[in-house]
């Protein structure tokens, strides 16, 4: 895999050898060099590979940016899956309009948090594909998915079940039969970010920025048995230029989800 921001892979300073081994195996699955660490620190080995990222092998995956620290948590979706399992209800499984054994198409995987709610939505009898085209970034938050304990055990379950793929989205629905998934999701960097929310800012760093287009509408549209949602901030333009005219969401929040339905 070739990422859009070089990267080495080292170890912590207190490596274990399921340490290395993890790391030697990162470093083939992302066609970079592994760097002995020793003393090291981790600016020296971004001058010494002429790189702009490091991702350390320790008890859990890191990637270090210029923009901080990236690593996979759970975030919102613990507190999420809380209230759901209290009967409350959930804006962006709203929007989806899925229940137990839908397939979700999540084009955006992201940190994975939206993914792990779709999955406790569609159950074991369901399944969710998640997209994520940087290879560093899909491979951190596959790891992460399949290994961090969460709080309760149906987090966790939910979390084994995602399905994450490497690949370009556009490519990926281009490839997909008619009516193959009951809906795709998009979550894109927005547009106009919330600058205050620091800690998104390693992930923006590796994410694609790219907006979502037209052309991946229509084939989400073909793919896409019953809905398309996309998430924008709440005063985006990106709706109307893509069309979407419903839309889900709290009343003060600054999110939205564009909700596109009769896609035939």
């Amino acid at each position: 895999m070739e990422s859009r921001n070089p990267i080495v892979v080292t170890v912590g300073h207190k490596a274990k050898p399921e340490h290395f081994a993890l790391a030697h195996e990162m470093a083939k699955k992302l066609g970079a060099p592994f760097a002995e660490r020793g003393n090291t620190s981790l600016d020296a080995l971004r001058a010494q590979y002429g790189v702009s990222c490091v991702m350390v092998v320790k008890e859990k995956l890191v990637v270090d940016t210029p923009d901080g620290e990236l690593y996979f948590h759970p975030g919102m979706a613990h507190l999420r899956l809380k209230n759901l399992r209290h009967g409350e209800s959930d804006h962006l499984l709203k929007a989806l309009g899925v229940t137990e054994g839908a397939r979700v198409l999540d084009c955006t995987l992201g940190m994975g948090a939206d993914a792990i709610v779709e999955s406790f939505c569609v159950g074991k009898s369901g399944e969710v594909v998640a997209l994520e085209k940087n290879p560093v970034v899909a491979l951190l938050i596959a790891n992460g998915l399949q290994t961090d304990e969460g709080e309760h055990p149906t987090t966790v379950a939910a979390m084994r079940r995602v399905h994450v793929i490497c690949a370009d989205y556009e490519d990926f629905l281009r490839e997909q039969a008619d009516d193959s998934f009951d809906a795709v999701y998009f979550d894109p960097m927005f547009r106009h970010p919330f600058m205050e929310s620091t800690g998104i800012h390693p992930l923006r760093f590796l994410a694609d920025p790219r907006p979502v287009s037209a052309e991946a509408i229509r084939e989400a549209k073909r793919v896409a048995r019953r809905r398309v949602v996309l998430k924008e901030s709440s005063k985006s333009l990106e709706f109307e230029r893509l069309g979407f005219t419903e839309f889900e969401g709290g009343k003060y929040s600054n999110v939205r989800y564009g909700v596109m339905n009769h896609l035939k």
